[in-house]
């Protein structure tokens, strides 16, 4: 594995390139969205939910890095607004497991919907070369983003 903190001027400006363009692309994707009352941490939680499935209060606030307290206020909120449910805990009842309402699924199949386009329509302006490259950095991308 490359040791990035002492390597070339070239690998810093390959990272810092990296950094701008996912903040960047992230920034412009956050606006991509189908439910503006949501906040872009609500969508982050019901996206662990649909990608993870159920959980405790606990475990999301763990996949989201993030205080339990403030999680269990994201989690109220998205209760009130029927986007998810709290059922019993099947082995510790003093806990709940909290699951995406089918509300929330479809919410968030037009939200991917909507993205994916919006990202089809910039891909359009790349060269064949450029595509293919993209293609090949996706799987890279992805593991980054879950490391």
């Amino acid at each position: 594995m490359p040791d990035l903190s002492h390597g070339t001027a070239e690998d810093a400006a390959a990272v810092n390139a990296l950094r701008s363009a996912v903040m960047r692309l992230g920034r412009r994707l956050k606006h991509q969205r189908v439910d503006e009352s949501l906040s872009p941490t609500e969508m982050s939680v019901l996206g662990t939910l649909h990608l993870c499935g159920s959980a405790t209060p606990g475990e999301l606030a763990r996949k989201e890095h993030v205080q339990p307290p403030s999680m269990t206020r994201i989690v109220a909120l998205l209760e009130a607004k029927g986007l998810v449910r709290l059922e019993p805990h099947p082995d510790d009842r003093r806990q709940k497991v909290v699951s995406p309402t089918e509300v929330a699924e479809a919410m968030l199949e037009e939200s991917r919907r909507k993205r994916n386009a919006w990202l089809a329509a910039l891909a359009e302006g790349l060269d064949e070369d450029e595509w293919a490259r993209l293609r090949a950095a996706a799987p890279v991308l992805e593991k980054l983003a879950h490391l």
